[in-house]
């Protein structure tokens, strides 16, 4: 029987922003910098998943699947600039999708999401 760790947890979004089970991690709701250029945005978001990964001992190298949500779908040759810069080589399996962010800021506010499952090195 796994345990079940939750973590980063946001009570007013009955949301857990990490959740641990056995050598699996799971990190939801990775934003940064918005109302900033979506490039910035996507920089943030990566930011993010890093903290929460180092609060609990791992790196970005853990990650084997994102999601990525997008304003604007469009603009995935810009995530895949970043991630040439932060993965090193080293790439999560990965799938994009457009969405309506219920965000306040509107159109220019979120402009990207992540979410990620992680493998416990």
């Amino acid at each position: 029987m796994y345990k079940i760790i939750r973590s980063d947890i946001n009570e007013d979004w009955a949301h857990s922003g990490i959740v641990e089970v056995g050598d699996l991690i799971f990190v939801s709701y990775c934003v940064g910098n918005i109302g900033r250029p979506i490039e910035d945005q996507i920089n943030g978001a990566v930011d993010h998943l890093e903290e929460r990964l180092k609060s609990i001992g791992q790196s970005l190298e853990c990650v084997v699947k994102m999601d990525c949500l997008f304003r604007d779908i469009w603009n995935i040759p810009v995530l895949e600039k970043v991630l040439k810069e932060r993965f090193n080589g080293k790439y999560p399996a990965r799938k994009s999708i457009q969405t309506e962010f219920a965000h306040r800021g509107g159109e220019e506010g979120l402009l990207f999401q992540l979410d990620a499952i992680c493998a416990r090195i």
